[in-house]
C-alpha cells in the first residue's frame, strides 16, 4: 500500500506540499521518493530569503544509492528550513510527511497549488 497522505498536493518530480494557517507552504519529499533513494545520507537545503522559480533546484539529497535534486514546486521565496536535515538526514526516510519536511515558501501565487496532482492523481503517476 502507497503511503500518499490525502491532505497534501504533490508534483510529478515527487515532492508533496502542504498549505500551512499563515499561508505559507511546506515542502518535502514524498515516501515513495525517499524509498527509491534508500538511506539518506546528506541533505542540502536552500538558504532563507532565496526566491526560487517554479521547477527550479531547491536543494539535492544523497543517499547510499544516488544524489537527486529537490525542486521548488510552486515559486515563491524561501521563509524557513528545516535545519534537523542537516545534521540528521535519516528523518526524510523515517518522516517524510512530518519530521522531515525540507523547507518552507511563501507562495508568489498560493492559488499555482491548484495546479498540483492530488494523492490521487499522485498514485496514478507512479502506476498504482
Amino acid at each position: 500500500m502507497l503511503d500518499i497522505p490525502a491532505e497534501l498536493k504533490y508534483a510529478a518530480s515527487h515532492e508533496w506540499m502542504r498549505l500551512e494557517a499563515d499561508g505559507t507552504v511546506t515542502v518535502g519529499i514524498t515516501h515513495h521518493a525517499q524509498e527509491l533513494l534508500g538511506d539518506l545520507v546528506f541533505v542540502e537545503l536552500p538558504k532563507v530569503g532565496t526566491t526560487l522559480a517554479k521547477d527550479e533546484q531547491a536543494g539535492v539529497v544523497e543517499s547510499v544509492k544516488a544524489a537527486s535534486d529537490v525542486y521548488a514546486p510552486i515559486a515563491g521565496e524561501i521563509v524557513a528550513i528545516n535545519g534537523e536535515l542537516e545534521s540528521a538526514p535519516e528523518i526524510a526516510n523515517t518522516e517524510p510527511y512530518t519530521g522531515g519536511w525540507f523547507f518552507r515558501l511563501k507562495p508568489a501565487n498560493v492559488a499555482d497549488l491548484d495546479s498540483m496532482l492530488s494523492a490521487e492523481d499522485y498514485a496514478r503517476e507512479l502506476g498504482a
